[in-house]
């Protein structure tokens, strides 16, 4: 059996002697009860913008809602390019939870936390060229760029616990927990709204509070992680031997699968950069509506991605329990959630997307430009949710030199479509948006038949035309 070629070395690691395979239970309700946590968990990541926007928005100021903007796209580089410490470890734990290799399960979480900790510390000793160089490509105004600076020079210190946090939950969600990723999240959240309201409006620290509000909640959401996810297993962990944690041949294949993703994730994170630069260069008024709108797409967007999410730890127990029919029903399952979802986050953003831009600005003219594209921020869920199903797919198969393929080719698409249509102006910008979301998931769906016939060979694989029993769980 090989997921693709070249494959991560742990797909094809031998069982442990007594080990026995575990076929995931799949079923509409067993998807929404791994998705419905995660949901919530991702939506951290916009909150998180969210919070810090809304707060700042209510001083009533252009520039800082577009610091608040231009520092979170330098953090959306910063921290999500290493987002393969999530993905990673929750696909190969997935995988190993299937084999029923319990070590293995515990030498990829060490792995993880010591890559987070070395990468955290990596880009504390990196703050200054990453913002020199990160604001310079932005081309924000000076009176945005010193604010949004003020920003960046604390929350960079955030680095190690953000990573921290991306393993543990990627430990808890290829395990099927993800219930105790989702009470993480939600413990960070609280605690970063109740500090940012302090900081920046009780003890009128300005944009600074929610800088220091920010790092203070994602410190204490890494520390209550780790005592979760450590609780009880600490004798199993010190018993991993050394040849097999720094085994040269997991490794290699570990730094491929990371690469993979790496790239992936620094092309997408390009794109929003992309589009945040061209918002900026149409004015401080156009930037922050924009930024309203892209916040109302990542909440979208995080919220489908939760049954991606089941997807990602589905497809990847299935894979590794060798059960070709237990990873169909998983896809089909999933998918049809998500675009039932995409629906419902349309009619939402229609229905109350007004109300989000008049709660995250009092300024009259942001208010009026947002209102202008509403639109194009309600249609990204239905363009997207596709690429969303598909990357949970690719990612707990461990596909990921064809993700990182298709992504670079979407990105390539979306250049071209904004050079095309850049005389439309922001319209175009926002329909050039629009035409990545839909190439990331066409260009997926295009490669998955093929990948999956060769990761099952002996099974007929078709994730859109599921049997009559997926149809009625």
């Amino acid at each position: 059996m090989t997921a693709e070629p070249a494959p991560v070395a742990v797909e094809h690691a031998p069982e442990h002697a007594g080990a026995h395979r575990h076929k995931v239970a799949v079923s509409h309700w067993a998807v929404v009860r791994l998705a419905l946590p995660m949901t919530l968990a991702h939506l951290s990541t916009p909150l998180l913008g969210i919070v810090d926007t809304m707060v700042i928005g209510r001083l009533g100021q252009a520039a800082l809602l577009g610091a608040i903007a231009t520092a979170a796209v330098l953090f959306d580089f910063a921290f999500w390019i290493f987002s393969f410490l999530r993905m990673g470890t929750a696909a190969l734990t997935a995988q190993s939870l299937g084999r029923g290799d319990t070590q293995e399960q515990h030498a990829t979480l060490l792995r993880a936390l010591l890559t987070a900790c070395a990468l955290g510390l990596l880009l504390i000793l990196l703050q200054q060229p990453i913002a020199t160089i990160g604001f310079s490509l932005l081309g924000a105004s000076v009176e945005v760029t010193q604010s949004a600076r003020a920003y960046f020079d604390i929350r960079i210190f955030s680095a190690p616990f953000v990573f921290i946090n991306y393993a543990a939950v990627g430990a808890f969600t290829g395990r099927g927990r993800t219930d105790i990723a989702l009470s993480v999240q939600v413990f960070i959240n609280l605690l970063n709204i109740i500090l940012n309201v302090a900081f920046v409006h009780g003890l009128g620290m300005g944009i600074e509070g929610s800088g220091l509000g920010t790092l203070i909640a994602e410190f204490s959401g890494a520390m209550l992680g780790l005592f979760l996810l450590l609780r009880g297993q600490s004798l199993a962990l010190r018993g991993i031997p050394p040849e097999m944690l720094l085994a040269k041949d997991k490794l290699l294949s570990l730094f491929r699968l990371n690469a993979d993703i790496m790239i992936r994730t620094m092309a997408l994170m390009f794109a929003f950069g992309f589009f945040t630069a061209q918002s900026a260069k149409q004015g401080d008024v156009r930037l922050a509506a924009n930024a309203i709108l892209m916040n109302l797409f990542l909440t979208s967007a995080y919220f489908l991605d939760g049954f991606a999410t089941a997807a990602e730890q589905m497809a990847g127990q299935s894979l590794g329990a060798g059960d070709a029919r237990g990873f169909r029903k998983s896809v089909a399952y999933t998918s049809f959630w998500c675009f039932l979802f995409a629906v419902v986050a349309f009619v939402c953003v229609m229905t109350f997307g007004g109300l989000f831009i008049d709660m995250l600005s009092t300024n009259e003219p942001v208010r009026h430009a947002a209102r202008d594209n509403l639109m194009y921020a309600a249609l990204t869920p239905l363009a997207g949710c596709l690429a969303f199903e598909m990357d949970g797919i690719f990612i707990g198969a461990t596909w990921s030199r064809d993700m990182r393929n298709m992504m670079l080719m979407a990105l390539g698409l979306y250049l071209a479509s904004f050079y095309a249509l850049r005389g439309l102006g922001n319209n175009g910008l926002w329909l050039a948006l629009l035409v990545f979301l839909l190439s990331r998931g066409l260009t997926l769906a295009w490669r998955y038949r093929t990948l999956s016939a060769r990761s099952f060979p002996a099974a007929q694989s078709s994730a859109f035309a599921p049997t009559a029993e997926a149809s009625v769980g």
